[in-house]
């Protein structure tokens, strides 16, 4: 059964959104009150709507209530996206996700009872910021707890050593998700290197100068493994 899901503020990150999930076979219903942007989006979506969103009439016509989700991605206008999102509440829509620029709108999006909550900015800010600290870092996820998951380019002093030796676990309370490996492959008449995850990784693997690892912990201890084998 496909999931129906509408995006409400195609900025450059409802768009993305929009896209993403109509490329991974969701129904979309795409909806902004710039028709310019729903212009731009509705070959590539199901349905691609212009129409005020904090017209309760108009998102009724659109059977906005019978959707599995609705993200609020409204970005330059937050008074639009609350009143959005109160009405989406009065339809009682069965998941609302909702776009904060900053730590005050994200308060008040709680305590109107929105449990999920997407701060784009500050998670890029997040991640940019640890990755000019830390040119070896090549993404960064922040979790709660101090946790983060992080994709590092394998540092030079542990090149060519089993993961058994590092002792990532032992000396660093790390934890190995995945290595990411490229592999040279025959494309037409070219050989190209295509990147690929290696699966759960044995304690006798090697990594090698151009692997990629995904690793879980603390943030002091992800820095300590990073800036000791640098």
């Amino acid at each position: 059964m496909t999931n129906r899901f509408a995006v409400i503020g195609l900025g450059q990150f409802g768009e993305s959104i929009a896209r993403t999930l109509a490329d991974r076979g969701a129904e979309v219903l795409a909806i902004d009150i710039d028709l310019d942007k729903v212009e731009s989006l509705k070959d590539d979506v199901a349905y691609a709507v212009a129409l005020d969103s904090t017209d309760v009439k108009a998102l009724k016509a659109q059977n906005i209530q019978d959707m599995d989700a609705v993200v609020v991605a409204i970005g330059e206008n937050f008074e639009g996206l609350l009143l959005t999102t109160v009405l989406l509440l009065e339809l009682e829509v069965k998941r609302v996700i909702a776009r904060a620029a900053n730590s005050q709108q994200r308060m008040i999006l709680e305590k109107m009872g929105i449990d999920e909550i997407l701060s784009p900015e500050e998670t890029v800010g997040k991640t940019v910021a640890e990755m000019l600290l830390h040119p070896n870092m090549r993404s960064f996820l922040p979790l709660p707890d101090d946790y983060e998951i992080v994709e590092i380019n394998t540092p030079s002093r542990v090149v060519d050593q089993t993961i058994s030796e590092i002792g990532l676990r032992e000396k660093y309370n790390l934890n190995l998700i995945t290595v990411k490996r490229f592999f040279e492959e025959k494309k037409g008449n070219e050989i190209q290197k295509v990147e690929h995850i290696i699966g759960v990784p044995r304690a006798d693997t090697f990594l090698k100068e151009t692997d990629i690892m995904i690793i879980l912990g603390k943030s002091q201890d992800v820095n300590k493994f990073i800036e000791v084998n640098k």
